[in-house]
């Protein structure tokens, strides 16, 4: 096989590109590296291209691989043909070099392999070459009756010789891809309930029919998590006529004495071979499917979710809910540093009520808090119309305005018990860390949901049926991407923030902490190859992603990577300007000058490419500035709605708290979030949700309908 055109076709790429991405994959750098600094080998492919492009390099490299290990293995028992070869050759998928192997894997014990040690195959080959002059089967079979052998009659010996036919059958690998293409273009998938008189979530799913090449991910994957609950049975119908006469249609000569023999092994292979065979394997394509769709959807909600846009500048309150054990209270800075904590019961008692109503009051006028973060767990809407009714009473007392919001606190216990937890905040009980996790989520996202497992911050569907190393690394893709892409600032990222930097180990993350607390700030980008274990390749790899806003060279506060520093010190030059003019954020007409010279010309005299040209001059026209920024703000409330007044029609905004395949769910303030589906999003025909909508997205929305007793709402933006 040959990577290079395998990969261009299937990337729509050029062989330069193709052969240039390998090498500085294979060279160790890092995806986001590659991303960034690199795009001139690679043709400025993104960096979900790449790790996509990554991904398949290492299928295709395991597949290559598979390849020559069952060909030694063929070879090894001396049956190798040409014919074998070819196959092997042109196999594009595991499955379809396993089915080449098939005949050639050692078998645990069968009815074959006993009957072939009894010394049948000759009788099962005769049976096979349906000669003209053979004798019927039972009358052949009489020659290898033999007692010692354990073979009583002749209907034994026959008996012994189909079960022969029925494996060469099933292991026939050129049977298998025909019947399998039967399978995915006419088979139905079948569910029923284990138990009719059950009554469970999955009664959706009773008694349902429904093609295998039409049926969508998130029923594949619901279908397999009720029948491993044991409220489903699932099986796969098929047209049997049609794949036996295609096997018959292989094996069958002229019509013979032993036709109806081979047609008996014919159906019994394929009842008792082929199809569970065929059916598992059918079965597992389409939930491998749906995995890999779901991932992408989690993915791309978990990027939404990171690249929320933080609350900057402003002293919050982290709210984390409870009945029993009260609703947990910190106060952090504007840095996230913690100023206070408490613990407030608010559905207690009325004489705990005021308390805490006054406690809290307290709290916001000391610290001049100025957003509030309610957890949106267990008593989030006790805790939320307590809020809201607190902000209308003091509002009058404030010189500014105070506001909240629901944060998804998912992860957040998980993170309150890690021992990252435990070492950030030794003297705080599990329960306050929440509170302060709570808190900096609102106030930078990123900084904060990089310390929890991204599978615990739950944006997905069906995230907890999913490989978990599949998972992970998708997933762990999308937080370094996010982080790399924002970019870190070097002075005051935590270990786990710096963990995801491209080129930085766990163990150079504690070194650069260690160097911090030793010698102070770093003042300068340069200063970091004094890291203990931080070689030249670390550094090339990281430089660029992380900031140094005290450096006096400013560029050490942009993503411009070192290696360019000198190139985008001649592009100003070029355009009239100096570092200084770029410390006063004076060069507005960077932009305008490159046109009117030629990106082209430019890039030649400086000696570097058009897309890193573009990159240095969109860097400098916004030096130290967040990405994050140029996005919409996050939807903050002062009152809270009760699902109650909620009436058809009504029009609200809300803010987009999930993306699955059949549509999104939104926060529109009631607490209990609206099902948008996908027929509702547009008038216009979508595949996914995705196409229009993603996570922290604020939308207006109207009240298609309410159930208040089941707490659904369904929603509209038509």
């Amino acid at each position: 096989m040959n990577l290079t055109n395998v990969l261009g076709e299937e990337f729509n790429l050029k062989h330069w590109q193709v052969e240039n991405t390998i090498q500085l994959i294979d060279e160790g750098n890092t995806i986001p590296f590659i991303a960034r600094y690199r795009k001139e080998a690679h043709g400025s492919m993104d960096d979900q291209t790449l790790r996509d492009f990554f991904d398949r390099l290492e299928y295709l490299r395991g597949l290559e691989q598979r390849k020559k290990e069952v060909s030694a293995l063929i070879a090894g028992q001396d049956k190798m043909t040409n014919e074998i070869a070819i196959a092997l050759e042109n196999a594009v998928t595991l499955s379809e070099v396993e089915d080449i192997y098939r005949p050639y894997r050692p078998k645990r014990k069968t009815r074959a392999s006993i009957a072939r040690d009894k010394g049948l195959e000759p009788l099962a080959n005769q049976i096979l070459e349906q000669s003209e002059l053979n004798a019927t089967p039972i009358e052949m079979a009489e020659e290898y009756v033999n007692e010692e052998k354990g073979i009583a009659s002749a209907k034994e010996a026959l008996s012994g010789a189909l079960d022969i036919i029925a494996e060469n059958i099933s292991d026939n690998a050129s049977i298998r891809k025909r019947l399998k293409v039967i399978f995915m273009e006419h088979g139905i998938l079948q569910v029923s309930p284990k138990n009719e008189d059950d009554d469970s979530v999955y009664n959706t799913y009773y008694n349902s029919i429904e093609p295998i090449k039409k049926i969508v991910s998130h029923r594949v994957l619901a279908i397999d998590r009720g029948e491993k609950q044991g409220f489903l049975k699932v099986s796969l119908q098929v047209d049997t006529e049609k794949a036996i006469n295609i096997i018959n249609s292989v094996y069958l000569k002229e019509p013979s004495s032993c036709s109806e023999a081979i047609k008996q092994a014919a159906f019994d292979s394929y009842s008792r071979l082929i199809f569970p065979s065929i059916e598992r394997e059918i079965r597992n394509e389409l939930t491998d499917a749906a995995v890999v769709k779901s991932i992408k959807v989690f993915s791309l909600n978990l990027k939404h979710l990171l690249m929320q846009p933080p609350v900057k500048g402003k002293v919050a309150m982290g709210m984390d809910p409870g009945y029993r054990t009260g609703c947990k209270i910190a106060v952090v800075d504007p840095t996230g540093l913690v100023l206070d904590t408490d613990v407030i019961y608010i559905t207690h008692s009325e004489e705990k009520l005021l308390a805490a109503k006054t406690a809290i009051e307290q709290l916001i006028k000391k610290h001049k808090v100025e957003v509030i973060a309610i957890g949106n767990g267990t008593a989030s809407k006790e805790t939320e119309i307590f809020t809201a009714n607190l902000i209308k009473t003091i509002k009058n007392d404030l010189d500014y305005n105070i506001s909240y919001m629901v944060v998804n606190e998912a992860g957040a216990s998980v993170y309150s018990a890690s021992k990252l937890a435990a070492s950030e905040f030794p003297n705080f009980d599990v329960t306050l860390r929440s509170a302060v996790s709570i808190a900096r989520r609102l106030q930078d996202p990123l900084a904060e949901l990089v310390k929890i497992d991204p599978k615990a911050i739950g944006v997905g569907q069906y995230q907890h049926d999913m490989p978990e190393k599949q998972l992970d690394n998708a997933l762990k893709g999308v937080v370094e991407d996010c982080v790399n892409t924002v970019g870190v600032d070097l002075n005051t990222a935590s270990a786990s923030l710096l963990s995801q930097v491209s080129g930085l180990s766990a163990a150079v993350c504690n070194n650069i902490i260690a160097y911090r607390e030793a010698v102070g700030a770093f003042r300068e980008r340069a200063e970091l190859k004094r890291v203990p274990k931080l070689g030249p390749k670390a550094f090339e790899q990281c430089a660029g992603f992380l900031r140094v806003p005290e450096s006096k060279n400013i560029l050490d506060n942009t993503a411009v990577h070192p290696e360019s520093y000198k190139a985008a010190e001649q592009l100003l030059s070029i355009c009239g300007y100096t570092l200084n003019d770029l410390k006063e954020n004076n060069i507005g007409a960077i932009k305008n000058i490159i046109d009117e010279i030629g990106a082209e010309e430019i890039s030649e005299e400086i000696g570097i490419g058009v897309p890193t040209l573009n990159d240095i001059a969109d860097e400098l026209l916004k030096p130290g500035r967040d990405p994050r920024d140029e996005l919409p703000p996050p939807l903050l409330r002062t009152d809270v709605l009760d699902i109650k007044d909620l009436k058809q029609d009504m029009e609200l905004q809300g803010t987009v708290r999930n993306v699955i395949d059949f549509g999104a769910f939104v926060d529109i303030g009631v607490h209990h979030d609206g099902l948008l589906h996908i027929s509702q999003i547009c008038d216009r025909y979508i595949k996914h949700p995705s196409q229009v909508l993603k996570v922290g997205d604020v939308i207006n929305v109207k009240i298609l309908d309410v159930d208040v007793d089941k707490k659904r709402i369904a929603l509209t933006m038509r």
